[in-house]
């Protein structure tokens, strides 16, 4: 995580976040002056940002949308007040409504992101000040702290080369808190085939297997916001297990980009997880994150512990095996 520090100034109105990166001045004012780039990780995990305007100059303005993980919307607004590239830019931060004027939220924030060369790479000094000791307590009650670590702790994906980053490390599990869970894994192929396979029944079943020895015997998808999903798996002949499936609703539909969907085991009343699936691709690979939301630690821990990740790779494997080109 790049995040050093965050930390509250109530005399001084401010909130103070420090952050190294691994990684050149040039590449790191990159990041932040791209919207497309900066729409990667300015909205925490499960509020993936899309920047619909950026008028990166003196005056200039940006417009973003956040949406969450059940379809709901946070939007905000930058205007640009001044830009000393590649060391500093300033904006006034604020809550917008879908025309994109500010709104009563909040009142706007002055931001400051500047950028220092260090002897391994950056040190972000970001700087946010609030108009009033009131407005700065809204903001930390919002979760504006936490939102902010978990932000920013997305940035070493945005940074490096997809391939570098995930390449050939198969599936990997990040604990980010008690309820939430984040899983990469770099799939080699085209984002809108790795969409396909997890939306179209006839390509689930080719590869949505686990183990070997386990056969799908219902696959039954409705991509559409609101549509039901259901799985079932059983094993082959002579082989052990017990049949068992999953079913769920689809919550949020953003193609090829994203799919949010609950999930539980078939014919029990839980527990149910949030499932985040978000695609990036660059240069022909694709990286996939899914972001999983359990109720308590504890569900999180059982879940973990059945080896889930390790039947996962397993079938992301296959997926590369059976339905990417050689």
């Amino acid at each position: 995580m790049p995040v050093t520090d965050i930390s509250s100034d109530a005399e001084n109105l401010t909130m103070n976040i420090v952050a190294e990166f691994a990684a050149s001045p040039d590449r790191v004012w990159k990041v932040f002056t791209d919207p497309r780039q900066l729409e990667r990780f300015w909205g925490p995990p499960g509020w993936p940002a899309t920047f619909t305007e950026f008028d990166f100059a003196p005056g200039g303005l940006a417009q973003y949308a956040m949406v969450g993980p059940h379809g709901e919307t946070s939007r905000g607004r930058w205007e640009f007040l001044t830009i000393d590239e590649p060391r500093s830019f300033e904006v006034l931060d604020g809550f917008a409504d879908e025309n994109g004027d500010l709104t009563d939220d909040l009142p706007p924030m002055r931001m400051v992101f500047a950028f220092e060369p260090t002897d391994t790479g950056t040190r972000l000094n970001g700087v946010t000040h609030f108009s009033s000791v009131e407005s700065l307590e809204q903001a930390v009650a919002m979760g504006m702290v936490e939102g902010t670590r978990l932000a920013m702790g997305q940035l070493d994906a945005v940074l490096q080369d997809l391939r570098a980053y995930a390449g050939g490390k198969g599936t990997q599990v990040e604990v980010l808190d008690d309820q939430h869970v984040r899983i990469t894994r770099l799939i080699d192929g085209p984002r809108d085939l790795v969409w396909r396979a997890h939306q179209e029944p006839e390509l689930i079943r080719r590869w949505m297997l686990g183990p070997d020895g386990w056969r799908m015997t219902v696959c039954d998808v409705d991509p559409s916001v609101g549509g039901a999903y259901r799985y079932r798996w059983e094993p082959e002949p002579g082989a052990e297990g017990e049949p068992f499936g999953f079913e769920g609703e689809t919550l949020v539909v953003d193609a090829p980009r994203r799919a949010v969907t609950t999930e539980k085991m078939s014919d029990t009343e839980g527990p149910v997880t949030l499932n985040d699936l978000q695609l990036y691709e660059e240069d022909g690979a694709t990286l996939l994150t899914l972001l999983i939301e359990y109720p308590d630690a504890a569900t999180r821990d059982m879940i973990l512990a059945t080896g889930m990740a390790d039947g996962m790779e397993l079938s992301y494997q296959r997926l590369e095996r059976e339905l990417l080109p050689s």
